[in-house]
């Protein structure tokens, strides 16, 4: 039992985030252990903070100790392997102890400072309160004196058949009032339950057997000795659009199930995990647990806890779900590895590669990293034999690939077309539509027209608050910036800086949604955007209704690119790629080659042949015709020379740090301050390979009213280095730098904070 414990404080900045020493009273030893959530005095006025446990029976620093207010239920404690992941982000990531908390445990599952009944003792309080809901069972008999009501003699029958909870009563129209009353006569009992965590009950079980082409079964082959191994394996699973991978991960996951081992499914966005759950439900049922940011808090916690408990064998869902309680894990499975939302973007800055890694190698288990187009590092490290290589040539069904047309947008202007959409790309639709089959096209650009340009003196409208175009979305009739939300309500007509006419210009999916109408009028056109998603399940009922032909065309961003499969499918459009095509960072030819060619795989999946339209102003482009061709191989070596030649992973580790602050002049000296304290401390080792670039201006200079620049730091991403970045964060706020310009370390770059 602890009489002193070690904790991480809550809102600690870096240079405080250390354990605090405090002492346990003795009626909560008992319930104190290493990952208990706990309250606690803090400062001089001993203000109520939360906290996490991580060391026990720590020797006082001094006698007068203070004591901890409150302890959260051991049903909140961490598990030995969350807290483990807990000291991995902190060291990985340069987070705070509690930031990496919050990470690893859903908000709905979190406490917060209170204050006890007699309004001065400060408790702990789930953040969440309303996860549970009244149960009713019935426990006697209903007297026929007084004569029972019709609503008491209905609440009876329905309790006859078993348990029923308050919302299934009302649905039957039995009030609360009624079963209040049924209780106080002793004929119901009352109690509370969890809300259902079956959240997609709905779909029905199938059981029939997993069948295999001759290509999956010997991939599946080649893996599973991997998956039995009880030591940490990992594999890339490199297939074509449409090959069937994920018929190979259900036959995975049936014998990961069977060795008595558990599964986490990893999927790159929302707009994907619809599909993902269906298969995975109706094959496992409620062995399968989901976790992603679009269910609310309730469903999120119910979820985890679900996990906790032990009632799942499958986790699937977005980054996040790399921290999903789940224990005895055999198989991790990452989709469309290459993927940048698996890069969380605040803090803690980490990688759900590197994160399942770490839980494979805990576990034991086959980490199966898959993707018709790897990542660079990814597909250099399988042929350099750090990572075993299985590949699926074959489009599943003996299907071709579709076939490619590039069409020069400079030649349709010649032409006297001023349209987004080519005469060639209206014809193939036309002819799409008279076949009765369905189209995808890809514009990765939101809103109506993207940018304000002044036709006097050529000046863009920005955000006042950051250096970026304001975008004219017409369904609200305003001009929003996609950074920090600000609106322009209504739209302005003159120049702010010379009072000139406000040209707009540009094209986005609410432009090709009205410019598709107006070619097609008989169409039924869905726009799946962030504006269009942005309700509860839109994904899911959007692609359903989609996936029930109520839409022939379907125009959207990245999120229709990847993972949906729709048999009807036979023509793929992609607009506006160039604004991609020539993006700063050095993903850039990575990204684009990587969203054509899995748009164009979403076309011919069944058994008519696809069809492809890539419109670009740059058709001799050597990464738009690997794209066309689908030939990631050529791809991939000219991109691996190019990585060589610029000292670009994989043959380096790239870390940006970042600065920001409302003054601009500040911010650059505080980045410059940094660069000289990190040279000064690298100078300590000139055995260590290091090459700084900068400091610069972020990509976007401002967002949000803060001023951003950046160093690029080409390193060897190993503990030598993050412990001479943690030196020179010390050095930084001994300077009390931070009231200049706030710093963030991003060990996973692409080459922007």
């Amino acid at each position: 039992m602890p009489k002193t414990v070690g904790v991480a404080v809550s809102n600690a900045t870096f240079h405080f985030d250390k354990l605090y020493t405090y002492a346990v009273m003795p009626d909560q030893q008992e319930a104190v252990r290493l990952g208990s959530m706990v309250l606690v005095p803090f400062g001089r006025g001993s203000k109520a903070r939360m906290g996490v446990v991580l060391a026990c029976d720590e020797e006082p620093e001094h006698a007068k100790l203070k004591y901890l207010f409150d302890v959260a239920p051991a049903s909140a404690c961490l598990t030995p392997e969350l807290l483990r992941l807990v000291h991995f982000l902190k060291e990985r990531t340069f987070c705070t102890y509690y930031e990496a908390v919050k990470a690893v445990i859903p908000y709905g599952a979190q406490y917060k400072p209170a204050l006890a009944a007699d309004g001065v003792t400060p408790v702990l309080q789930k953040q969440l309160t309303r996860h549970t809901e009244n149960s009713y069972k019935l426990v006697g008999a209903l007297q026929q004196k007084p004569r029972p009501t019709a609503k008491q003699l209905a609440a009876v029958a329905l309790l006859s058949g078993g348990e029923r909870t308050q919302n299934e009563m009302e649905a039957h129209g039995i009030t609360k009032a009624v079963l209040d009353n049924l209780c106080a006569k002793g004929v119901v009992e009352c109690s509370k339950v969890n809300k259902s965590i079956d959240l997609y009950s709905s779909i029905p079980l199938k059981n029939e057997p997993i069948t295999l082409t001759e290509e999956q079964q010997a991939a599946y082959d080649a893996l599973l000795p991997g998956l039995e191994d009880t030591a940490p394996h990992s594999a890339l699973l490199y297939g074509v659009t449409g090959s069937g991978k994920t018929l190979v991960f259900l036959k995975l996951i049936e014998r990961c199930l069977a060795l008595g081992r558990r599964a986490l499914v990893l999927v790159p966005e929302i707009s994907l995990t619809p599909q993902m759950i269906l298969r995975l439900k109706s094959r496992f049922g409620r062995r399968v647990a989901v976790q992603h940011s679009a269910l609310n808090h309730t469903e999120r916690l119910l979820q985890w806890q679900m996990i906790q408990d032990g009632g799942a064998d499958i986790v699937v869902g977005t980054r996040s779900a790399v921290f999903a309680p789940l224990e005895n894990i055999g198989l991790v499975i990452i989709d469309e590895e290459q993927e940048h939302t698996y890069r969380s973007e605040s803090a803690p800055r980490y990688a759900a590669h590197e994160v399942a890694r770490q839980r494979a190698a805990e576990n034991g288990s086959l980490l199966l990293l898959a993707s018709a187009t790897p990542s660079t590092e990814s597909f250099y490290a399988a042929q350099n034999g750090r990572t075993q290589l299985v590949r699926l040539t074959q489009r599943y069904g003996g299907n071709p690939l579709p076939s490619v047309q590039i069409v020069d947008m400079r030649a349709e202007l010649a032409s006297g077309n001023p349209r987004e959409i080519s005469l060639a790309m209206e014809d193939a639709i036309r002819r799409n539509l008279d076949a009765g089959k369905q189209t995808i096209l890809l514009l990765n650009r939101r809103g109506y027209q993207t940018m304000a340009q002044c036709d006097d003196c050529r000046e863009v409208l920005k955000c006042p608050k950051c250096s970026v175009p304001m975008v004219y979305h017409k369904a609200g009739h305003k001009l929003l910036c996609h950074y920090c939300g600000t609106q322009l309500d209504p739209p302005p007509k003159t120049c702010p800086a010379c009072g000139g006419k406000l040209l707009y210009r540009g094209f986005g999916t609410q432009k090709a949604e009205e410019e598709l109408a107006q070619l097609f009028p008989e169409a039924r056109v869905l726009r799946m955007d962030q504006d269009s998603t942005a309700a509860k399940d839109a994904h899911e009922k959007l692609l359903a209704k989609f996936a029930r032909h109520e839409y022939d065309i379907m125009v959207g961003t990245q999120m229709v690119a990847k993972g949906l499969d729709f048999e009807d499918v036979t023509l793929v459009g992609v607009l506006g790629i160039d604004s991609l095509l020539f993006a700063q960072g050095f993903r850039a030819y990575e990204t684009v080659f990587s969203l054509i060619t899995q748009v164009v795989g979403r076309s011919g999946r069944a058994k008519d042949p696809g069809f492809a339209i890539i419109q670009t102003t740059d058709p001799d482009n050597p990464v738009l015709n690997l794209a066309a061709a689908q030939d990631y191989d050529a791809f991939f070596e000219q991109e691996i020379a190019y990585r060589k030649l610029g000292l670009y992973p994989p043959f380096c580790g790239l870390c940006v740090v970042g600065f920001s602050g409302p003054k601009e002049i500040e911010v650059a000296r505080a980045a410059a301050r940094f660069s000289a304290l990190l040279g000064r401390q690298a100078a300590q080792q000139p055995d260590l390979p290091l090459r700084v670039l900068g400091p610069t201006p972020g990509n976007i200079e401002k967002i949000n009213e803060n001023y951003r620049y950046k160093l690029t730091i080409k390193c060897r991403a190993d503990r030598r280095f993050r412990d001479l970045v943690r030196q020179t964060l010390g050095l930084y706020e001994q300077e009390k730098l931070p009231s200049k310009a706030t710093v963030v370390v991003d060990m996973h770059s692409d080459g922007d904070i």
